[in-house]
C-alpha cells in the first residue's frame, strides 16, 4: 500500500511555568492511504495534540510530519491554512455546527472553502438527513447533529478525515451508526480515502485497519489489524 502519513521523531512541548511539558515526546509512525486508523490512549496521552498537528491546526516543536510528498511541519501559517482547507475534513465530539444556519446551509459553507465540493443535498441524503435539510441544529438529536458534522466534512472530499472522539457524546446505538458512516467514507473513491479516529474507546479498535496506541506522549504500539471486524460484529 502507498504510504500517506509519516511522523518522524515528532515532539510538541509546552512551557508550564518553569517546567516543560512534552505532550508528544519523539513520536514515530506511518499510515497508508486508504486505512481506517484508530489512535487509542488515556486522557493526557497526546491523542488530540497528534490530531491537531496532523490537521495543521498546530505546529511541531521539532521533528517532521510528511503527508504525501509534502513536509507540512515546515509549512508557514498561510500554507497550513491552505492545507487544512484543501485536504482535511474535521469531525469533533461536540459537532461544531453553526446554530443559526439550517442543516443544508451548514454543509454548503464548504463552498466558500474548496473549489469543487460535493453536492450538499446528495451528501445529506447519504447520511440520512435529506428530510431535515431545512431544520436548525436545535431541532435535531445529538446523533443527527453529528451526521451534519460528518456531511460537512465529507462534502469537502478531503484527503484525510480526522475525527476527535466522534462517538464520545452519543449513545452506543447512535455511535455505531456514526462509525458506519465513517467507514463508508473510508471505503469511498475506490478505497483511497483515509480516516483517522482519536478515541479512548478500545472497542473501535476492533474494526480498524491500523491501531496506534499512545501513552505519555509516546507510541507504545503501531499494529496493522489483518482481520478487522465488521462494525455489526462488535459487542458494543
Amino acid at each position: 500500500m502507498e504510504e500517506l502519513i509519516k511522523f518522524k521523531n515528532v515532539k510538541k512541548s509546552y512551557q508550564v511555568g518553569e517546567k516543560t511539558f512534552n505532550a508528544l515526546d519523539g513520536v514515530d509512525f506511518t499510515i497508508n492511504k486508504g486505512e481506517f486508523v484508530v489512535i487509542l490512549g488515556p486522557s493526557g496521552a497526546g491523542k488530540s495534540t497528534l490530531l491537531n498537528l496532523l490537521g495543521g491546526m498546530d505546529k511541531v516543536t521539532s521533528g517532521d510530519i510528511i503527508v504525501g510528498d509534502e513536509k507540512i511541519s515546515k509549512y508557514s501559517d498561510s500554507e497550513l491554512t491552505k492545507y487544512r482547507a484543501e485536504n482535511i475534513g474535521f469531525i469533533f465530539q461536540f459537532y461544531n455546527i453553526l446554530p443559526t444556519l439550517t442543516v443544508l446551509e451548514n454543509v454548503e459553507v464548504v463552498k466558500d472553502i474548496v473549489k469543487k465540493p460535493k453536492k450538499a443535498k446528495e451528501i445529506l441524503k447519504s447520511v440520512g438527513l435529506d428530510k431535515h435539510i431545512n431544520k436548525f441544529p436545535n431541532q435535531l438529536s445529538g446523533g443527527e447533529q453529528q451526521r451534519v458534522s460528518i456531511a460537512r466534512a465529507i462534502a469537502k472530499d478531503p484527503l484525510l478525515l480526522l475525527c476527535d472522539e466522534p462517538t464520545g457524546a452519543l449513545d452506543s446505538k447512535t455511535g455505531v451508526e456514526v462509525l458506519k458512516l465513517l467507514k463508508e467514507q473510508c471505503d469511498a473513491n475506490n478505497g483511497e480515502n483515509t480516516v483517522v479516529i482519536v478515541t479512548h474507546n478500545s472497542l473501535i479498535a476492533e474494526v480498524a485497519d491500523r491501531v496506534i496506541r499512545l501513552k505519555n506522549g509516546k507510541v507504545e504500539e503501531n499494529v496493522v489489524n489483518k482481520h478487522p471486524k465488521n462494525i455489526d460484529e462488535v459487542k458494543w
